[in-house]
């Protein structure tokens, strides 16, 4: 039950409140020290037995309506897959033979998933209120303290609805601000390329990716860059904004990608935001048919040759921006292209799921490019390659992508 180093059993036995596990039978699979101090059992009386074997009616709850409402809830969490919290319970606790304290809980229930997405167990996590009850009047307050949690309860969605509708209007003026920054797609040199932006789902998780194609003094040149800032929303479309037009002007000067990604991490030092920004930039050479490349902590650019094999730009693969507490050399690398060769440059958001290991994102990117990669349109690359690898309902963060026709 141990991952990553955390022993998840350690953590649940230690877990401050009174907490216990429920098959889809209704069986008590684990119950915490809390919940067993609480419920006045040890730890024979719970675990393996039917819940209302455990905790059977009691005199009070006649009509057993107490049973009846707790077993569907859980019942609502197996079929519904969604939590479900409860109205006060009455549950008293028998503190000596035949006499018994009167208690009140406020129960929580919540489902645990297999990797099929079946409900295996449901959290039954359940908080006593007996004090708040008899601050609150007594025996039968318990209605009234439902009234005024209810209350509280609509004032705080009131306020999670001006929340959305505040962040829905800053995701807007985000984007705007991100499009207006970015430049357009737009033959560079007449070589063939293609640029996407796609924006997350999720309200403000946007604005952080941006790119770029700049012609390079001096031969048949250009510099291909995209970078991911790691906050969202508008600060990060200004800082983009602000470490896009940098990376520009450093490019024009610069001796090689390395040199230009020293200037803009210097840069980055003395810009709130911009910190553990990731960027890749590529100086494409037609002359030499070369690609010289350096990355700043940024996912490695996809070179696709004619012939259906690939390669990963990874060789010269740095830590992020203002990584280093004093500015070192970032290192460089070449790799040689050919003639009806296809460069891909992405940000992260393109590669990478939850619950799935990277190599298989760059796995199925490679694969994407290498089962289009016949057609000579760029933009209807990008297209095919977003299609393949972009959930249908969206992610979860941004994704930028460029495609360059060699």
């Amino acid at each position: 039950m141990a991952e990553a180093g955390v022993d998840f059993a350690a953590v649940f036995e230690a877990l401050p409140g009174a907490v216990a596990l429920l098959t889809p039978q209704l069986v008590f699979a684990a119950a915490n020290s809390a919940f067993l101090r609480q419920s006045g059992r040890s730890r024979e009386q719970v675990v393996g037995r039917y819940l209302f074997d455990a905790f059977p009616r009691q005199p009070h709850d006649v009509d057993a309506s107490r049973m009846l409402s707790l077993e569907a809830s859980l019942r609502r969490v197996l079929a519904g897959g969604e939590g479900d919290v409860m109205a006060v319970q009455r549950y008293d606790v028998e503190a000596a033979p035949g006499r018994w304290e009167e208690r009140y809980w406020s129960p929580v229930n919540a489902p645990v998933f297999a990797p099929d997405g079946q409900v295996v167990l449901v959290i039954h996590r359940v908080e006593e209120v007996t004090a708040l009850i008899r601050a609150a009047g007594g025996p039968g307050a318990e209605l009234r303290v439902e009234a005024e949690l209810y209350g509280r309860l609509r004032e705080l969605e009131e306020v999670n609805q001006r929340l959305r509708q505040a962040n829905a209007r800053e995701r807007e003026v985000a984007l705007a601000l991100q499009s207006a920054m970015l430049p357009p797609a737009r033959p560079i040199r007449a070589h063939r390329t293609a640029v996407r932006y796609r924006p997350a789902t999720a309200a403000l998780n946007v604005c952080g990716d941006w790119y770029d194609l700049i012609p390079l003094l001096g031969g048949d040149r250009i510099a291909v860059t995209v970078g991911d800032v790691v906050g969202h929303g508008l600060a990060a479309a200004v800082v983009m904004g602000q470490l896009r037009s940098a990376l520009s002007a450093a490019s024009l000067v610069a001796d090689g990608p390395a040199r230009a990604l020293d200037a803009l991490g210097r840069y980055a030092h003395f810009l709130d935001g911009a910190e553990s920004t990731t960027a890749v930039t590529c100086f494409l050479d037609w002359d030499e048919r070369t690609i010289t490349y350096s990355s700043a902590g940024h996912p490695p650019p996809v070179l696709l040759h004619a012939d259906g094999t690939w390669e990963l730009l990874d060789g010269a693969t740095d830590p992020p921006l203002d990584a280093h507490p004093e500015p070192t050399p970032r290192p460089q690398a070449t790799a040689s292209f050919a003639e009806g060769d296809v460069l891909a440059l992405y940000t992260d958001g393109l590669i990478e799921r939850r619950g799935r290991d990277i190599d298989a994102g760059l796995t199925a990117l490679a694969d994407s490019l290498r089962r289009h990669g016949g057609t000579t349109d760029p933009d209807t690359l990008a297209d095919a390659v977003l299609d393949d690898l972009l959930p249908a309902d969206g992610v979860t963060d941004d994704t930028a992508l460029v495609i360059v026709r060699l």
